[in-house]
């Protein structure tokens, strides 16, 4: 193997070494973003069904059975 075609792989694979880095680097954050937003969500879900509990007095929508069950 000519010495050209063994720096042109060593290129490469330090290439998609880098890439490797950053995509582990984006998929962490959007595992962060991803989990907040989760609790965010869970919180709100709980807020509105204390809500529609005080107000009515009757089933909470999100404990409620689908029509179609």
């Amino acid at each position: 193997m000519s010495e050209d075609r063994i720096t042109a792989l060593e290129e490469q694979v330090a290439h998609l070494t880098r890439t490797v880095d950053d995509l582990s680097d984006v998929v962490a954050r959007q595992e962060i973003a991803l989990e907040k937003a989760t609790r965010r969500i869970g919180l709100l879900m709980e807020r509105e069904a204390e809500r529609e509990a005080a107000g009515s007095g009757t089933e909470v929508i999100a404990d409620q059975r689908p029509p179609h069950w």
